[in-house]
C-alpha cells in the first residue's frame, strides 16, 4: 500500500510539475503529515524532490528529471481505455486503477504535450447516461466483468421477455449503451452470440474452468452489426400522419429513424400549412403510446386500423375525464 502511494506521489509530481502538500494529500486521500513523510522517503531514495516556499510554492522535481517507473499493472491496463468514463470505471471496480493509469500515462508524456493532455481532460466530459435516468450499476456487473476478463462461464437465471430462464453463458464482452449495461454472450450450444441486459440477471454463479475464445469474434464489429439489425427489424410497419410544426419537431425527438423518415417524406398539406409525413412504427400499441403524446398536434391518416384504435382510446379518455 505504501509503495503504491509513493509511486502515485511521484507520478503526481512528475505530471503536475508543482503541487502543495494539502493538494497532494487530497489527491492521495491521506493526511498532510503522511505526504510530508512520503516526500522524505522519496528524497532519501535519491529522488530529486524540492520544496519551494511562498504563496505559489509546494513540492516539485528537479527540472528535466523524470522517472521511468511508468509500467501499468493488470487492472490499470484494463482501466486505461475507460479513462474518459470515470463512472463506468468505478462501476466495474476500476476507479482507483483508472486514476493511477492516467497519472502514469501523463508522466510518460513529454512535458510540452502534458499541458495539452491535461487541458483536454479538464474540458471534455463524457456522460453516457440518458436524461432523467438514475444510474444504478447492475447487481452482478463486477462478477460478469470478471467472467469476461478471465473467460469464465456463468450460470445465470435471467428474466427474459418470455419469463425467467436458466442459461449457461460464455460472456464475450460488456457494452454500456445510453447508461444501460449489456453482456454479449454465447449461450450453451449456441452458434451465435446474443445480447443480455445485466439488470435482467437475478441469479448468478461461476461455472467450472475457462472457455475458449471464438477466434473471429470482435466485440465492436459484432455490436455495430447487431445494432443495425435491431434497428432494421424492430419496425414492422409505417404510419402516415398530418402534423403541425410543433408535432413535426416532437416526432423528430422520438428516434433518429423517425426524424430521418419525417424529414425525407415531409410534404406540405395545402389546406392548413401542416405537413404530411410517413414514419416507421414498431407495433400498434407502441405507436398509440407515442401518438397520444402528440395530442392535437397530429392526426393519423393511415393505416385505418391504427387510426380507429387511436380514436377509440381518445374517446375512452374523453369519457373518463367527463365523469
Amino acid at each position: 500500500m505504501r509503495a503504491s502511494r509513493l509511486l502515485s506521489l511521484l507520478m503526481l509530481l512528475q505530471a503536475r510539475g508543482r503541487a502543495s502538500a494539502p493538494a497532494l494529500a487530497a489527491e492521495l486521500e491521506c493526511s498532510v503529515r503522511t505526504v510530508l513523510r512520503d516526500i522524505d522517503q522519496l528524497s532519501a531514495a535519491g529522488v530529486p524532490v524540492y520544496a519551494e516556499r511562498g504563496r505559489e510554492g509546494g513540492f516539485r522535481l528537479r527540472e528535466g528529471w523524470s522517472t521511468q517507473l511508468t509500467g501499468l499493472t493488470d487492472s490499470e491496463s484494463q482501466a486505461l481505455l475507460l479513462a474518459g468514463l470515470p463512472a463506468a470505471a468505478s462501476e466495474l471496480g476500476l476507479g482507483a486503477a483508472s486514476a493511477s493509469a492516467r497519472l502514469k500515462v501523463l508522466a510518460s508524456v513529454p512535458a510540452a504535450l502534458r499541458d495539452n493532455a491535461q487541458k483536454t481532460a479538464a474540458r471534455l466530459h463524457i456522460d453516457p447516461v440518458d436524461w432523467y435516468r438514475a444510474q444504478e450499476p447492475p447487481r452482478f456487473l463486477r462478477e460478469v466483468a470478471e467472467a469476461v476478463w478471465k473467460q469464465r462461464p456463468l450460470l445465470v437465471r435471467y428474466d427474459s421477455w418470455a419469463g425467467p430462464r436458466r442459461r449457461t453463458l460464455r460472456p464475450l464482452g460488456l457494452v454500456l449503451k445510453a447508461g444501460v449495461w449489456y453482456v454479449v454472450a454465447l449461450a450453451e450450444q449456441a452458434s451465435e452470440p446474443r445480447t443480455y441486459r445485466l439488470s435482467g440477471i437475478f441469479e448468478l454463479a461461476f461455472g467450472k474452468g475457462r472457455f475458449a475464445w471464438p477466434r473471429k469474434f470482435v466485440l465492436a464489429d459484432w455490436w455495430a452489426a447487431s445494432v443495425r439489425r435491431f434497428e432494421r427489424e424492430i419496425f414492422v410497419g409505417e404510419a402516415a400522419l398530418r402534423v403541425s410544426a410543433r408535432g413535426l419537431r416532437w416526432v423528430g425527438e422520438w428516434s433518429s429513424a423517425a426524424a430521418a423518415a419525417a424529414e425525407f417524406t415531409a410534404l406540405p398539406d395545402p389546406r392548413d400549412g401542416w405537413m404530411r409525413i410517413t414514419i416507421p412504427i414498431e407495433s400498434e400499441d407502441h405507436a398509440i403510446r407515442q401518438l397520444l403524446g402528440l395530442g392535437v398536434e397530429a392526426e393519423v391518416l393511415a393505416p385505418t386500423a391504427l387510426r380507429e384504435r387511436l380514436r377509440a382510446v381518445v374517446a375512452q379518455m374523453a369519457a373518463t375525464y367527463a365523469s
